[in-house]
């Protein structure tokens, strides 16, 4: 057995087919893709329903608020006019996509043999080795039931710039290779240029030719092996077919936050799937994960360029999924979300906090698409998702800007003395007009807009095997109302956030590129009075200011000043996995994945459990020199010798001179940059001569 291979005689990587992947200029014309085809009266159906209609509920927003400001708004009314609009019409948007979901079509799995070679890759940045490979290993056994063995491939693409995390990761896989009867690869690359987008990219150009399709899977998210069967086959049958999206449901949330998302992505998303899925027809969006894609279509259409300038508006494109998609569209390949099929699994985020840094590179990257919008030839429906994920980020200012223009409105008519009559020899009064009655229905009807979409899903679980699949009807119907309860309370919050997050985007600052927290844990009060202070100090400065001067005012404004004031402790308790407990054992926030796991997932959690615990620190790299397999196993993971670069070579040098003066292992350690310590991990030699030293 070589350095190269381990005891099944696999190499790291599998042979290099490389594949041309040329870097896209999107001011010019694509490559010749298939030809456009008109979509069918369904889809052009819902796009009415879903566009339309939102033209429509904006329209009538619009002319009710200015007919409730009367002949002659003042400049204020106004403003406040240009905001109410787009925020009636975000809410209106929701409405119409759900009922534009009616018209989705019902995509079937044709009754193929199928033949298409897959790869199944799961790029992982800084994660928790055994869960991501323990999920592959259970997706390796389900293909294999499903007789796809012989022509499937999984690769762990690793971006880790930690050596001691990247230490567990190769003895991971190399332990999964003895568990799982499809082959895992382990390539771990030496810069992270472009990041996630970059380390896809390195797969295809190196190993694309390999491979007709390619399934591409987060670090917690796994699709079933039947799944990918159909998804695979729905590809094969529609040449022209260059990428299929799945709905993923949540799964494995502990806090009271995750289990609260999961539980709405549960009982409402398979309707807000539906309605995206009708009106994007097939210029279809992707969301980085859990879809099938065609390799030679994406190699084509997908080199992402960099984009001029500094970050965070320029450099490498961050939400670089609507991109992929939006290319592969504009060269004439279809885009899909299909909608039916429930074998697809994702986690997420444990807590609001969690939440927040997540969002926080997601906005930045969904601002940048605002200069990708106008590329050449890009489709109109191409277009709407970006500018969907622009608005679903820009609404939070919006929002604010909005309720504060209302309070100056309220502060000027109480503070201000009206003039009756301005003019000298006027002979009727200039009476004020505010239409109170006017006002109260298009906030009534907002509410509507906003709450029929989850009560229409809440009806549509309660009719199905769903409700008795989460606890029964009373019990879903109490935790459908809970969610309403603590998504009003976190709203407020989350409008202050992304504000501070669109803010710092403005100003510049970039948000770098950060682990992403899979298991989270209640954070301390100091945590979240940092994080919440100034959410507390608005919310009663606002309460005392409105008690003070108008307190009819409060009752609106009461569900936005009881999310603020409360924001610490909702931040903290929705993150107890105690208070998450609590509330499954008494059936609130179930879901059917709950009750009955799926097998997949099962299977995973079993697989986690036989594959090596990752190590914190040195004692990653330390048992390596403590058990001989382990050594064996980690050097079957690097690749054979090549030619380093002068800053790795330099490295080496050093590491080598800083083990031969060390006394033992760990004082060796302890000498070594982070960069030497990269160079120890990945040469054999070193390693040996390293584990050789006293222990």
């Amino acid at each position: 057995m070589t350095a190269s291979q381990d005891k099944a005689g696999l190499p790291h990587m599998p042979p290099e087919a490389p594949l041309d992947m040329p870097v896209q200029n999107f001011r010019t014309a694509p490559a010749p893709g298939p030809k456009r085809r008109f979509e069918g009266w369904r889809v052009w159906a819902a796009r009415l329903i879903a566009f339309g209609g939102t033209a429509a509920l904006a329209t009538i927003g619009f002319m009710q608020m200015l007919a409730a400001f009367g002949d002659k708004p003042t400049p204020m009314q106004i403003v406040l006019l240009l905001l109410f609009v787009p925020t009636f019409a975000w809410v209106g948007f929701t409405f119409c996509s759900a009922v534009a979901g009616l018209l989705a079509a019902r995509p079937g799995t044709p009754d193929l043999p199928g033949s298409a070679r897959v790869a199944v890759i799961m790029p992982v940045y800084h994660e928790d080795a055994s869960i991501s490979v323990g999920l592959l290993t259970a997706l390796g056994r389900d293909l294999e039931q499903q007789g796809m063995a012989d022509r499937t491939e999984i690769f762990v693409l690793s971006d880790t710039r930690n050596p001691e995390i990247a230490v567990n990761e190769t003895l991971a896989v190399a332990a999964a290779r003895d568990l799982c009867p499809i082959p895992i690869y382990y390539r771990r690359r030496e810069v992270n240029t472009d990041r996630k987008s970059g380390n896809v990219a390195d797969f295809v150009r190196n190993w694309g030719g390999r491979f007709d399709q390619m399934v591409v899977l987060d670090a917690d998210s796994v699709m079933s092996g039947d799944t990918i069967r159909q998804l695979s086959l729905r590809m094969e049958a529609d040449d022209e077919l260059a990428l299929i999206q799945t709905m993923p449901v949540l799964i494995g949330g502990e806090t009271i936050f995750a289990r609260l998302t999961q539980f709405a992505g549960r009982i409402y998303g398979p309707m807000i799937a539906r309605g995206v899925s009708a009106w994007s027809g097939m210029t279809g969006n992707y969301w980085g994960h859990n879809a099938i894609i065609r390799v030679r279509a994406f190699a084509q259409t997908c080199g992402l360029p960099t984009l001029p300038g500094r970050p965070p508006f320029g450099g490498s494109i961050l939400s670089h999924d609507f991109v992929e998609a939006a290319a592969l569209c504009r060269a004439g390949w279809k885009v899909r979300l299909d909608h039916d099929l429930r074998g697809s699994f994702e986690g997420c985020p444990p807590t609001l906090l969690d939440m927040a840094a997540r969002e926080r590179r997601w906005a930045q990257g969904n601002l940048q698409h605002l200069s990708l919008i106008g590329m050449r030839r890009t489709r109109a429906v191409s277009g709407a998702h970006f500018a969907i994920g622009v608005m679903g980020f820009l609404m939070s200012p919006i929002w604010l800007a909005l309720i504060l223009v209302g309070l100056i409105l309220s502060a000027t008519v109480l503070l201000s003395t009206p003039q009756y009559f301005p003019n000298a020899y006027q002979l009727f009064p200039d009476w004020p007009v505010f239409d109170a009655r006017r006002m109260l229905w298009l906030f009534v009807a907002a509410m509507c807009l906003l709450l029929t979409p989850k009560i229409l899903g809440l009806i549509r679980a309660l009719g199905r095997p769903l409700a008795q699949n989460s606890g029964g009807p009373g019990r879903v119907f109490a935790s459908a109302m809970f969610e309403i309860l603590l998504s009003a309370l976190i709203a407020p919050v989350q409008m202050l956030i992304q504000t501070r997050q669109i803010m710092d985007i403005l100003l510049g600052r970039d948000s770098g590129w950060q682990a992403q927290v899979r298991a989270g844990s209640m954070p301390g009060w100091g945590v979240v009075l940092r994080s919440h202070w100034a959410h507390v100090a608005l919310g009663l400065l606002t309460l005392i200011v409105l008690a003070r001067f108008s307190p009819r005012q409060l009752i609106w404004l009461s569900p936005i000043l009881a999310g603020l004031i409360l924001s610490p402790l909702t931040s903290r308790y929705s993150a107890s996995p105690i208070f998450g407990r609590w509330a499954r054992m008494r059936g609130l926030l179930l879901t059917p994945e709950e009750r009955d796991t799926p097998a997949i997932i099962s299977d995973a959690q079993a697989m986690t459990r036989r594959l090596p615990r990752p190590c914190d620190g040195q004692q990653s790299i330390l048992r390596l020199a403590q058990d001989p397999a382990l050594l064996d196993s980690h050097i079957a993971m690097l690749p054979p010798t090549r030619d380093r670069a002068a800053a790795d070579n330099l490295a080496r040098i050093t590491a080598e001179a800083k083990i031969a003066h060390s006394q033992s292992r760990a004082q060796a350690l302890g000498f070594l940059d982070r960069a030497e310590t990269d160079a120890l991990i990945g040469d054999a030699a070193l390693l040996r001569r390293w584990s050789g030293l006293p222990a």
